[in-house]
């Protein structure tokens, strides 16, 4: 009796603390959803001599990104252009909401358009489909997600993407042929360059995949045999800076670092071009990177970093707009819209801090 008596207040615990939990997360979504009411109806208020004609709303993992505050910057302009306000969301709520929780906010305010960073989980997907149900529609930016009702995808090429970095990998594979002839008597004796790909372990993204498969492809279209490189993706935890950083620092704590590491996304490129200065690896390892901030760019002239990919953000950003006008000017649009994407090495890194001093 004592027994049955135990487990029944144990699982009335269990019960009750389940009930808080269920009844904390609505208050936060709901309190986040009349605030954004509240402050999208102040913005409307002091736009009023504007006469913005729609809201759209721009919903990113990490809105204080310089990467995405680059891509919001293209939106706003080509936004304001033709009388509609667009909002990076979450920028101006109290605490840290998931993508999930801005879309549910998004939806709850009913807004006129949303832009949003997505994947391919079933829960975005169910999101996405709620919102065009309820008469809003989604533009997925960056990534994507197919299998949703999503009106359009704004992004790169991720077959692009991945020749780059192919083509960079052969550059250092042909180097090491001339390091192996010089110093080795055998071909038997020269070791294989070892590629890291740094892959985000909490998104699912086909994105990453396409990348990865062309540029292993361009590698082999190179000559480069099987025996001259090794490729292993590397899952790292991109919850946030301090979780990714860990999950890069991990690698420079094996006993053998790869000779070729490359990043997908800004944050895992700062964490790694760190990793190489503080644990004295400057010309060890070469970093290819991903995205032009200042930092990145910086890097490659000192050397630490052997190559990056440099995104539009400006075209991102006009694009995912110009999607949504497109939408309400003829009731139809593109279903794809590919930014372009340039590298930046050491052989034109000046050139480009050049034009980006003009551009100022």
């Amino acid at each position: 009796m004592k027994n049955e008596d135990f487990y029944q207040k144990k699982i009335s615990r269990q019960y009750i603390s389940l009930v808080f939990t269920l009844i904390f997360v609505v208050a936060t979504l709901v309190g986040g959803s009349l605030y954004f009411r509240f402050y999208r109806s102040d913005i409307l208020r002091q736009a009023e001599e504007t006469e913005y004609d729609k809201y759209f709303v721009m919903i990113t993992d990490n809105y204080k990104s310089d990467f995405w505050r680059a891509v919001y910057k293209g939106a706003l302009e080509t936004a304001k252009e033709q009388g509609i306000y667009i909002d990076l969301l979450g920028e101006n709520l109290s605490g840290d909401y998931s993508t999930e929780e801005l879309m549910r906010i998004a939806i709850a305010s009913e807004v006129d358009g949303i832009i949003v960073y997505a994947s391919e989980a079933p829960a975005m997907a169910n999101l996405i489909d709620e919102a065009v149900r309820n008469g809003i529609p989604v533009v997925t930016l960056y990534g994507d997600s197919t299998h949703s009702d999503r009106l359009s995808f704004v992004g790169v090429s991720g077959y692009s993407v991945g020749k780059l970095y192919g083509k960079q990998i052969v550059d250092i594979i042909k180097e090491k042929r001339r390091q192996d002839f010089l110093e080795t008597d055998h071909i038997d004796d020269r070791s294989k360059i070892q590629i890291a790909v740094l892959a985000s372990a909490d998104t699912l993204d086909s994105g990453q995949n396409i990348i990865i498969s062309s540029m292993q492809d361009t590698i082999r279209q190179e000559n480069a045999t099987d025996s001259e490189f090794e490729v292993e993706v590397v899952a790292v935890d991109n919850t946030n800076a301090f979780s990714a950083e860990e999950s890069i620092r991990d690698i420079f704590m094996q006993e053998e670092v790869p000779d070729v590491i490359v990043c997908l996304n800004e944050l895992n490129t700062i964490c790694t071009y760190q990793a190489v200065v503080d644990f004295n690896m400057v010309g060890d390892v070469n970093v290819l990177g991903y995205y032009d901030s200042e930092d990145i760019v910086n890097a490659i002239d000192r050397g630490g970093i052997y190559a990056t990919i440099s995104i539009d953000t400006l075209q991102l950003g006009q694009y995912s707009v110009q999607a949504l006008l497109d939408y309400y000017e003829t009731g139809n649009t593109s279903e794809y819209f590919t930014a372009d994407t340039t590298l930046i090495d050491k052989t034109n890194v000046e050139q480009f801090k050049n034009k980006e001093e003009q551009d100022e």
